[in-house]
């Protein structure tokens, strides 16, 4: 059975800088086999967190996009109309009854499998990443609710079809909309923010290992102090490293006021915030304790 500091330490293996709140969360998930429901800001890991447990398992992840409009079909199957129709069309010169040619082309060759479908019956109990809940309507999600309540999904041209192996379920969410009561009892419930300096600085030492130490500091203390301006988009960890490895590349060791105005299309992705962070700039690098050789 696996223990707590297992998961720790399968995590660590992958790469993944984690802390005792998100092993634990996991672990406990895992035990108790329930959804673990993970929120917070865009880009600071809650999705890495589904692709890190798939290889620590050593298991499939299926990962399922939620966005506006999501129904039950594409999440669940469809059939493959032009294949059936193929089918037929070689067929309709044979001896066999309607019914039988209707038993043959509602078959699982003919069944197109989306990720919910794929879960349940996998052949190894997966990692079923549902990615972005908060972004599908309120009607998929209860939809959803019973799903992750039966395990079971009935398709009315061939049956109900039972889960082989329950998946290991990780919802994330950026709270773009409030979330049923209904699915976050269902869930176990971990929230990720920012992260503080030093686990920054971690992050990006494991994921660019070739970085100057004084660039990945700068790099490091300007997004701490970027994230307490008022932005439309505040970046996460995710543009920390796009930078770190875009000015690595660069060969760069420091951060200066050009090299800063030149690449914060890596790290902003509004106008309005490129322009906000333009005009704070000189107190950003005050702030952070970098010089420009601008003055």
């Amino acid at each position: 059975m696996i223990q707590l500091t297992d998961i720790k330490k399968m995590l660590n293996e992958q790469g993944y800088i984690t802390d005792d709140a998100v092993a634990m969360s996991l672990y406990l998930s895992i035990q108790l086999s329930k959804p673990l429901l993970v929120e917070g800001p865009a880009g600071v890991g809650k999705t890495e967190i589904a692709k890190v447990m798939a290889k620590a398992l050593q298991t499939d992840m299926i990962r399922l996009q939620c966005y506006e409009g999501l129904d039950a079909t594409h999440a669940l199957y469809e059939w493959n109309y032009q294949r059936q129709l193929l089918h037929l069309k070689m067929v309709e010169h044979n001896n066999e009854s309607v019914g039988d040619k209707e038993k043959t082309i509602f078959s699982d060759a003919f069944l197109m499998k989306r990720p919910l479908l794929q879960a349940i019956t996998h052949d190894k109990r997966p990692v079923l990443l549902i990615d972005e809940i908060d972004r599908s309507d309120e009607e998929f999600e209860s939809f959803l609710l019973e799903v992750l309540s039966d395990w079971q999904i009935t398709i009315p041209e061939i049956g109900t079809i039972k889960a082989t192996n329950i998946p290991q379920v990780i919802l994330t969410g950026n709270r773009t909309r409030e979330l049923s009561e209904a699915l976050r009892r269902r869930c176990l419930y971990l929230y990720i923010d920012y992260p503080e300096f030093e686990k920054e600085w971690l992050i990006v030492k494991s994921k660019v290992p070739e970085i100057d130490n004084k660039l990945g500091e700068q790099i490091c203390s300007f997004m701490q102090e970027l994230r307490k301006l008022q932005l439309e988009k505040t970046p996460g960890v995710a543009e920390t490293l796009d930078w770190a490895l875009a000015l690595s590349g660069l060969h760069i060791d420091h951060l200066d006021k050009t090299i800063i105005e030149q690449t914060l299309g890596v790290v902003l992705k509004d106008w309005r915030d490129t322009r906000h962070v333009q005009m704070s700039l000189s107190e950003l690098m005050e702030k952070t304790g970098i010089i420009s050789k601008i003055g």
